[in-house]
């Protein structure tokens, strides 16, 4: 079996960790129970360019356990668990290609390894893997007949593409789930962010003025953590809407250009490019310490920075000085990358069970339906979606009412008034 992983020695460490993980994922391990048994995927050889953490480890041996040949890479150079990606190896028997640190060289590589397995479906966190297809690996792109997208950027690049009129495949939305990106994007980017924030620097939020930019269900997320740990939150927007439900929920509103004078902490949760950029480094205060969540590093112009420093070193394990000519200090998290993967072990599985049991339904809906499906992007089917949340539910004891016939009646009429 090919492969190219940091160090096979660290499987059994891999092993415990992800079967610590998998205890707190019921309703994806309902689901594996369920495939085991009737093997929807036999015979599909899948791509899967994902964050190769303990929690994409349970995904990986739900599709295997549904008959299904994987090929893993890593959709960022920083999020691999090393321990992981060497237990899937040894002890499930699937070729991963990930190590945590890899240059981009290495990180194109590895997913050119996965689309040499030749795979009929997809399995995207941000899009590499569709886009690399689309761009360098046009020699087996008719043979791919589908496949998911996890995250906000890659839902807008492969967008773009089926509004160009180039997307050559269906992809599923996993991301657009209400069962993904209500939990996901709000309650784990929230509170993985934060832990990544605080293991990297060590320092106290309560009492500080933390900005986060952008108030997408991410932002909502991150921005509700640092208020909860103490923090004065500033939130920039660009959409007078969800800038309007940042001030009605309480949080101080106002463009970055001010906001880069007075935070302490900043953190990107937006999809976008540039848009901490180099006049706001220019004006930040001593130092403040900046950090990005979204998918990319591309958020903040860490060129624009490199311009105005004066030297760099690094200071602590995922802290980068940036001292500028006046001797004013910015810190740069993670090189920029998404934080809560780069200095810590991304969301919590809990919620990563209703994202990924997404994924796997979504593989499943695609191999049966694939067929008659447009080369465009698709939600997750509703049935789907709610049948998640209704396993969750049963996995946390928790009941809820239904409707009376009468109930049902009214709902379904026009007729009955006051």
């Amino acid at each position: 079996m090919n492969y190219d992983i940091k160090d096979i020695k660290l499987a059994d460490e891999g092993s415990l960790r992800i079967e610590w993980a998998s205890q707190s994922m019921p309703v994806l391990n309902r689901i594996r129970e369920r495939f085991a048994k009737e093997k929807p995927l036999e015979g599909v050889r899948l791509a899967a360019c994902l964050h190769v953490t303990t929690e994409t480890a349970s995904l990986m041996q739900t599709l295997k356990a549904g008959g299904a040949d994987v090929f893993v890479c890593a959709s960022n150079p920083l999020s691999t668990q090393d321990d992981v990606a060497a237990s899937l190896v040894k002890h499930d028997e699937i070729p991963v290609f990930a190590i945590k640190g890899e240059d981009n060289e290495t990180y194109y590589r590895h997913i050119n390894a996965v689309l040499d397995a030749k795979p009929q479906y997809t399995m995207d966190d941000g899009a590499d893997l569709i886009s690399t297809l689309h761009s360098d690996r046009t020699d087996i792109l008719d043979q791919v007949k589908g496949g998911t997208e996890e995250t906000t950027t890659g839902i807008i690049r492969l967008r773009s593409m089926a509004t160009d009129g180039v997307l050559k495949c269906p992809v599923i939305a996993v991301n657009d789930a209400k069962t993904k990106h209500f939990f996901d994007n709000r309650y784990g980017t929230g509170q993985s962010t934060m832990d990544g924030m605080i293991r990297a620097t060590n320092r106290l939020i309560a009492g500080t003025r933390f900005v986060v930019c952008g108030y997408g269900w991410c932002g909502r997320g991150l921005a509700m953590r640092a208020r909860g740990m103490g923090a004065n939150v500033i939130v920039t927007e660009i959409d007078p809407t969800a800038a309007l439900e940042a001030v009605m929920d309480g949080f101080t509103l106002m463009p970055i250009d001010e906001a880069a004078k007075v935070g302490d902490f900043f953190c990107t949760v937006t999809g976008n490019i540039k848009v901490i950029r180099k006049e706001h480094f220019a004006t930040m205060k001593d130092g403040a310490i900046v950090a990005n969540s979204g998918h990319f590093n591309v958020e903040l112009d860490l060129d624009g920075l490199k311009e105005i420093t004066k030297s760099a070193r690094i200071i602590r394990q995922f802290v980068e000085e940036h001292t500028l000519e006046d001797g004013r200090r910015i810190n740069v998290l993670g090189e920029g990358r998404l934080i809560n993967l780069a200095a810590a072990e991304g969301h919590p599985s809990s919620v990563m069970d209703m994202s990924f049991a997404n994924q796997a339904l979504g593989i499943e809906y695609m191999i049966k339906n694939g067929d008659s499906l447009e080369k465009t992007v698709y939600p997750v089917p509703e049935e789907i979606d709610r049948e998640i949340a209704k396993e969750k539910l049963a996995a946390l004891c928790v009941g809820i009412d239904t409707l009376t016939a009468e109930q049902e009646e009214y709902l379904a009429s026009w007729t009955m008034g006051t």
